[in-house]
C-alpha cells in the first residue's frame, strides 16, 4: 500500500506539474499599442500594423497586440514616452522631440544637413543607441526601434526658395533644432504635434509647416497649401522616432514570448521602418504632382548651410554642458551612415 501511495503521489506531482507547465506555454499576453496618427496613415498601416502582425504570428497568437491610434488612450503626443515608462500603455510610437532636450543624444539625427538616406541614419541611430544611450537616456523604457524619416521640407502658403523668403512667416518646426533654424531665418517657429497642423492651417495660425511627404496625404496639406520646397543633397532636417515598450511589462512576459519581441525589434526593424516611411514619400508628393502644386528644388544649399552653422555650435555646446561630446557624436554618426550602414536594407 505504501508503495502504491508513493505511485499515486507521485504521478499527481507529475500531472500538477504538467498543467503548470502547459499553463506557462500557453499563456496569453495583450499589449496596448498607443500612437499619436490617424489609422490610416502611413507609419500605422505600414509600419506599425505590420510589426504587430508579424509579432502576434511570430507568437503563435499568444501575443495580442490592441493597436489605439489618434491617441485614443488618452494624453497628448508629448505625453507618450512618459505613458510608456508609467505603464498608461505597453508599448507607444513618438517623436522623440516632443520631449525637447530630454533625449538629447538623438538630436545628432536631427541636425540640418545631417542625413542623406533613411536607412543609413535608422542603422546609425540603432548602433549608437546600443552605444551611448541605452543605458543612459532611455534606462527607463524598452526601446524596441529607433528610425528617421525621410527628407523634411517646407510646406507653405508662399513660396521658399531662400532662407530670406521665411522672414516673418508663422512656421510649424519639425524639431527643436528646425526651430532654431527658422529663427535664424527670420520666420517665428510655432512648436505643435502634427495632427494639429491641418487645423493651423487652415484657420491661418501658421503660414506653413516642416514635414516630410510622406505624412502630407493623411493630414491633406496639398489642399491646404500649394507650394512645396524640395532640397538636392542632404535633408533640411529629419525627426528621430522610437517604439518604446514599459520595462516592467517585457519583463513579465514568459522568456519566449520575450524573445519573440526581440527577434522582431531591434536594427533591422530600425532600418525597416526608416526605409518605408522614405518610400512613402513617392506616393505622397504625386497628389501635389496631381493638384498642380508648386514643388521647387533648392539645388545650391550654400546659402542655408551657411545659415545654420549655428545650430551644430549650439547643440555641440549643450552637449558639453551634458559631458557629453557632441562633435565626437556627429563624427560618428557621419562615419556609420559612410561606413557599415551604407546602403543598407532589411525586410521584417
Amino acid at each position: 500500500m505504501a508503495i502504491r501511495q508513493r505511485l499515486f503521489d507521485l504521478l499527481g506531482g507529475i500531472a500538477v506539474a504538467l498543467v503548470v507547465a502547459t499553463s506557462a506555454i500557453s499563456q496569453e499576453v495583450t499589449l496596448k499599442l498607443h500612437q499619436f496618427l490617424p489609422a490610416q496613415a502611413n507609419v500605422p498601416k505600414l509600419i506599425l500594423d505590420v510589426w504587430a502582425d508579424k509579432v502576434e504570428t511570430a507568437s503563435s497568437e499568444r501575443i495580442k497586440i490592441d493597436h489605439y491610434p489618434s491617441m485614443q488612450l488618452g494624453g497628448a503626443p508629448p505625453e507618450l514616452i512618459d505613458q510608456a515608462i508609467d505603464g498608461v500603455a505597453d508599448i507607444i510610437w513618438t517623436v522623440v522631440g516632443y520631449t525637447p532636450g530630454r533625449f538629447q543624444t538623438t538630436e545628432v539625427f536631427e541636425l540640418p544637413f545631417m542625413v542623406n538616406d533613411a536607412r543609413e541614419a535608422s542603422c546609425a541611430y540603432w548602433k549608437m543607441f546600443e552605444e551611448h544611450m541605452e543605458d543612459g537616456e532611455f534606462a527607463s523604457v524598452k526601446i524596441l526601434g529607433t528610425w528617421v524619416h525621410g527628407p523634411g521640407m517646407f510646406h507653405t502658403s508662399d513660396p521658399v526658395s531662400s532662407p530670406g523668403d521665411l522672414q516673418g512667416m508663422k512656421i510649424r518646426g519639425g524639431s527643436q533644432l528646425v526651430n532654431e533654424l527658422l529663427k535664424l531665418a527670420g520666420a517665428t517657429p510655432v512648436g505643435m504635434p502634427v495632427p494639429a497642423i491641418p487645423e493651423s492651417l487652415s484657420k491661418g495660425v501658421i503660414d506653413g509647416a516642416t514635414i516630410p511627404w510622406e505624412v502630407t496625404q493623411a493630414l491633406k496639406i496639398p489642399e491646404l497649401v500649394e507650394n512645396h520646397t524640395e532640397f538636392e543633397g542632404p535633408a533640411l532636417y529629419t525627426l528621430t522616432f522610437v517604439l518604446a515598450m514599459n520595462k516592467e511589462k517585457f519583463a513579465s512576459l514568459p522568456a519566449d514570448l520575450q524573445k519573440v519581441i526581440e527577434d522582431n525589434s531591434g536594427l533591422n526593424f530600425s532600418i525597416f521602418a526608416g526605409g518605408t516611411m522614405a518610400d512613402a514619400d513617392g506616393p505622397s508628393r504625386e497628389i501635389a504632382v496631381d493638384s498642380g502644386n508648386n514643388i521647387m528644388q533648392v539645388t545650391d544649399t550654400s546659402e542655408w548651410e551657411m545659415l545654420v552653422r549655428p545650430v551644430y555650435d549650439t547643440w555641440i555646446a549643450k552637449m558639453g554642458e551634458k559631458g557629453k561630446d557632441g562633435q565626437a557624436l556627429i563624427n560618428q554618426a557621419q562615419t556609420l551612415m559612410d561606413g557599415d550602414c551604407k546602403g543598407v536594407d532589411a525586410k521584417i
